[in-house]
């Protein structure tokens, strides 16, 4: 697991410095020096220092803001977050993230949210944590000729979800809800079964072309990250998941499009009558982009909250200008701010540059080993066991 040891409090107490100053500054609240000389007195006693539940939900805000590779950050200030930092049992775990995804489904006008638990420990690492990337998603079974029955991103996880005693259904489909996988400091990793009741899934259906049903795919509404790590003015957040909602080119293009996932291309250029015996037909791209209609038609259809690239774009360089605007600098990543169908076109995205650097608040990628059952518990809970019990 990361975060193996602790940070040097020199380095902590610099970050939640400049993080409380930040955080007073923009929200224009005063009493900011005898916050900070509070947190450094709580620092040097205890090694790390515990955020108000207003500066741990604007801390969340400002990591969306300075999150490189997302272009839906214009709405980083109406992120509603969920401070559950008390939460620190699985059965606990199970019942917020099943709120999480009620509240944010939000009868299918997605809201962004993010459910925060507990911070993790110095030297030691995360008091919790979920095993699937996201909350939702669909198994990839592995069948006996070698191919791929699902998903095939989410092989190495069905597999791990097995080896904890899960058991796939008699008659295993494409779009088999995962289960949950969820650990804490000390309870073992725990299979919690995804509340089918609460995911909303969208049946996809092209509005000029009839047969397009007939290839039965379907996606789910929410995408809620779950392997992300927040930190937050030099404390790590491990297990914070969250969410905002679906561009379409994310799942009429990667997630249906791409070769080792769904690999629906072949399948929609038949429909449409392409000669794809050559590339330069470029039946790949027109079979993309009927997909992408057909994602934004079918979620628009169902009342399902849904943005496609042009008007992304135009939201996007908004928040350049008002980032500009307020003095502070537009981090990006820039191969991850243009998207797959269209984009060169649209608007300055494509053809500005932005700041690379990565600075704190941030969300940061964690990285996920599935190994044997118990092993990756066993070396959770042995470090929690040294530290003692405390908060957790």
């Amino acid at each position: 697991m990361a975060h193996a040891s602790a940070p040097p409090v020199g380095e902590l107490t610099a970050e939640a410095v400049e993080f409380l100053h930040l955080y007073h500054e923009e929200r224009q609240l005063p009493g900011v020096a005898a916050r900070v000389a509070g947190v450094r007195e709580e620092i040097a006693v205890t090694g790390t220092y515990r955020h108000t539940g207003d500066e741990l939900a604007y801390g969340a805000k400002v990591a969306w803001r300075q999150s490189a590779r997302c272009v839906g950050r214009a709405r980083w200030a109406g992120l509603k977050v969920r401070d559950r930092r008390k939460v620190t049992s699985v059965a606990g775990m199970a019942r917020e993230l099943a709120r999480h995804l009620a509240v944010a489904d939000n009868g299918g006008r997605i809201r962004s949210v993010m459910t925060v638990f507990a911070p993790d420990r110095p030297g030691v690492g995360p008091r919790a944590r979920i095993w699937n990337d996201q909350l939702i998603r669909y198994c990839g079974h592995r069948l006996d000729d070698g191919s791929v029955l699902g998903d095939p991103a989410q092989v190495a996880m069905t597999d791990a979800v097995r080896r904890l005693g899960w058991r796939p259904p008699a008659v295993p489909g494409r779009f088999d809800l995962l289960p949950w996988v969820l650990e804490t400091a000390y309870e073992d990793p725990t299979l919690v079964p995804a509340p089918r009741e609460l995911v909303r899934e969208v049946a996809l259906a092209h509005p000029a072309y009839p047969w397009f049903a007939r290839l039965r795919l379907r996606w789910h509404a929410l995408p809620v990250i779950s392997t992300m790590r927040l930190r937050v003015g030099g404390v790590d957040y491990s297990c914070a998941p969250f969410n905002g909602h679906y561009l379409g080119d994310e799942i009429g293009t990667r997630n249906m499009g791409d070769g080792d996932r769904y690999d629906q291309l072949l399948p929609v250029a038949r429909g449409l009558g392409l000669d794809t015996s050559r590339e330069d037909t470029l039946w790949r791209e027109h079979a993309a982009l009927v997909l992408n209609q057909a994602v934004l038609h079918s979620f628009r259809s169902a009342g399902v909250r849904v943005s496609d690239p042009h008007s992304e774009s135009e939201l996007f360089m908004r928040f350049c200008a008002q980032e500009e605007r307020a003095g502070r600098p537009v981090y990006g990543d820039w191969s991850w701010l243009n998207g797959s169908v269209g984009w060169a076109a649209l608007h300055a995205v494509h053809h500005r540059y932005y700041d690379p650097r990565v600075p704190n608040p941030n969300l940061w990628q964690t990285g996920r080993s599935y190994g044997a059952a118990g092993v990756v518990s066993a070396t959770l809970r042995q470090r929690h066991d040294v530290a003692g019990r405390g908060e957790g």
